[in-house]
This record gives C-alpha cells, structure tokens and sequence, in this order.
C-alpha cells in the first residue's frame, strides 16, 4: 500500500469518528423526541393557553375578547364566592391531612402486626382507593340523611335528635372531610405498610439491647424514622388530594349553603357561567397554591428525613 492510500484511509477513518458523535447525538434527539412532543402538548402549550386566557375577559363561544391584564385576579381576590371556597378548601385540608395521614399510619402498624389476617385487611382498607367516589359520595348521601340513613338513625336510637350533616352549614365541611379521610386511609396505609416492611429487623433488635423495651420506645427511635421518606411522600399527596376536593361537593351539596371549595368554584366560573378567563385566573391562583404548599412541605421536611 502507497503512502497515498494510507494517508486516505486514515483521512477517511477520521472523518467517520468525527460523523460519529453527530450520529449518536441524532440518534437521541429521535428517541426523546416523543416524550418531549407529549410534555409539550400535555403541559407546556396548555399552561401558555391557560396563561394567555387569564389575562383576557374570554367567554367561552365568544367571537372577540379584550385584555384585561390583571384585572381578573384582583377580582378573584375581592370575589366573596372565591374567598369563602379558599377558605373552605384550606379548612377541609387542615383536616383532612393529619388525620389522613396518622390514620393511615395507625392501620399500617395494626396490619403490620397480625399474621394469617392481614391479606383481609389490606383490601378492606383499601378497597375505598377503587372505587369511584362519585359513586360512593351517593352511598354517603344516603347513610347521612337526617331520617333515611342509618347514622341518624343510630343517633335517634340514643335518644338524640338527628344531624343534619349535609344542610347545616356548620357541618357541611367537616362532614366532607371526614369522606375524604375515608377515601385517603386506605392508600396511606399502603404506603406505610410497604415502609414497614423495609425496615431491617435487625435495628429492632439493637434499639431493644440500647435499652429500647417497650414498642413506644422501639417506635420512635426506629419506625418513625425510617419511615421519613414514605411519610414526606404521604403528607404532599394528601395534601395535594386534599386540596383537589370536587366530587363529593358536585354530589353531596353542589356548593350550596356556602360549602364552594375552589375546584367547585373554578368549574362553575369556567363551565356554567362561561367565564373562561376568569376561570383561567382561578386555575392558576389554584396551581401556586399546591406548587407553594407542595414545596414548602417538601422543603421542611426533607431536613428531617433520613434517607
């Protein structure tokens, strides 16, 4: 072989090392193509239209609309309908997510803690999680009526007058809350149950030779924790579901005698009365508000946990 063709050969072969980093570079481009096509159809143009509404008086089927800047977010905030849902949805939250998640922690110590029954229990708990709750919201609007339903009718067994947990307004969030702590129980205590099960024995075992004796002790120097990833990961999904609440509002009370909670609110703005900006604006006050708790819990807590 001449000095020609080796000097050819080696130009070409450095020209395919060099065409190779283009290839792969394609190449990865081609197979994140589609997921980044879904995140910008699914996410990122929604969020552009939903921001680009807010700032307009659109009304749905309208053939013109102006821009009003700011001007239905200052309304939002001087709306006494939306201000009495902020308050209502943050109540329902305050007690929704400790219950939601102490309970949810109590059941998966006591199923933890049987042996041949805990198949049972497992779908007893959790069978709430699969079904509907539109469906169950019914159930509940039956067990609850003042002279029809059987927890009234306990009541008047007692010698009580009946409640009337779905009329008086006193009761109307607390009633749902309480659905709601229903429905959450029974996944948080899947997840605890799953933390329970990782936990080496073995520290059991050390903690009860540190001086650890009774399953108090044993609990708070080992079980909680280790438990601190799962529990930070319960407390932020409770309370974004805590925060989402509709159904059991569309079904049980249809916002009346001032139960409105902020999804209600936003879905009567943007879907009865055709207020699509102004539905817009409460869409995105709502987003901040689980964006700004969902962080702030996860930042509080991420020093307390131990990975």
């Amino acid at each position: 072989m001449s000095a020609a063709d080796i000097a050819l050969s080696g130009a070409t072969a450095h020209a395919t090392a060099a065409r190779r980093p283009s290839r792969r570079r394609w190449v990865g481009l081609a197979f994140a193509a589609p997921a980044v096509l879904l995140l910008l159809g699914i996410y990122i143009l929604p969020m552009a239209a939903l921001g680009l509404f807010s700032v307009t008086d659109y009304q749905l089927g309208a053939l013109s609309f102006g821009f009003v800047g700011l001007g239905n977010f200052t309304a939002a905030f001087s709306d006494p309908v939306f201000m009495r849902a902020m308050g209502n949805t943050l109540l329902y939250a305050l007690i929704v997510i400790p219950f939601g998640v102490g309970l949810g922690l109590g059941a998966a110590l006591l199923v933890d803690g049987t042996k041949g029954s805990r198949p049972f229990w497992e779908v007893a708990y959790f069978l709430p999680v699969t079904a509907t709750l539109v469906a169950m919201a019914t159930v509940w609007q039956f067990l609850l009526h003042p002279s029809l339903g059987p927890v009234n009718a306990a009541i008047r067994a007692l010698g009580f007058d009946p409640v009337y947990f779905l009329s008086n307004p006193v009761l109307l969030i607390p009633t749902m809350a309480l659905i709601g702590i229903w429905q959450v129980l029974g996944f948080n205590m899947v997840l605890f149950l799953a933390g329970l099960t990782n936990i080496p024995r073995d520290l059991y075992e050390a903690a009860r030779l540190d001086g650890a004796k009774s399953p108090v002790d044993r609990f708070l120097t080992v079980t909680w924790p280790m438990l601190g990833p799962i529990t930070m990961f319960v407390v932020v999904t409770t309370s974004i579901s805590a925060l989402k609440v509709f159904e059991t509002v569309a079904v049980l009370t249809k916002g009346r005698s001032g139960s409105e909670t902020v999804l209600y609110a936003l879905y009567l703005e943007g879907f009865e009365y055709s207020n699509t900006g102004y539905a817009a604006a409460l869409t995105l006050i709502f987003l901040a508000l689980v964006l700004v708790l969902s962080i702030g819990q996860t930042l509080s807590m991420d020093r307390k946990v131990h990975y």
